[in-house]
């Protein structure tokens, strides 16, 4: 699958300045590259070991502020900075307790890109979309949009 030319977007998204206005706009420029039904930023709190979403494409379903813990099997890709793929809808399934309602919004892939600083792991963002949706050609497109969502985590960090 062809994706479109990230290039226009990477650009609208680092204007982007304050929290809302650059979530909300990596949110469209994911959306218009990669491709997503659902769009969702979380921030982590490592102190509490909890995941904390601040964005959402679909707030009905997924509310901002709800959280999740960081299990140890996303904590171990976190901790090396790479991306998880969950390719089908038995792959989200054993993972995710709400596989039922990730289902019914139509998403039966996952993409986890990891958010870093400073070598460390400081959010992530989630992409879903239809099955076998992403690939491994996606992260470098999906690594250089979790780069610009550094300064809006690091606020949010910062605002704890």
């Amino acid at each position: 699958m062809t994706r479109p030319d990230p290039t226009p977007h990477f650009v609208a998204a680092s204007l982007a300045d304050t929290t809302a206005t650059r979530l909300a706009a990596l949110d469209a420029a994911t959306k218009a590259t990669i491709g997503h039904k659902l769009f969702t930023v979380l921030v982590l709190n490592w102190d509490r070991g909890e995941n904390q979403r601040y964005y959402s494409n679909m707030p009905d379903a997924y509310l901002v502020g709800g959280s999740k813990p960081i299990t140890a099997q996303l904590q171990a890709r976190l901790m090396e900075g790479e991306c998880r793929f969950l390719n089908d809808y038995e792959e989200i399934k054993a993972v995710f307790f709400d596989h039922e309602l990730i289902r019914s919004l139509g998403c039966e892939s996952c993409v986890n890109v990891p958010i870093r600083w400073g070598g460390t792991t400081i959010g992530m963002m989630n992409l879903l979309h239809d099955a076998h949706w992403y690939t491994k050609a996606d992260i470098p497109t999906l690594q250089a949009f979790a780069a610009l969502a550094v300064p809006a985590v690091k606020d949010i960090i910062a605002a704890w």
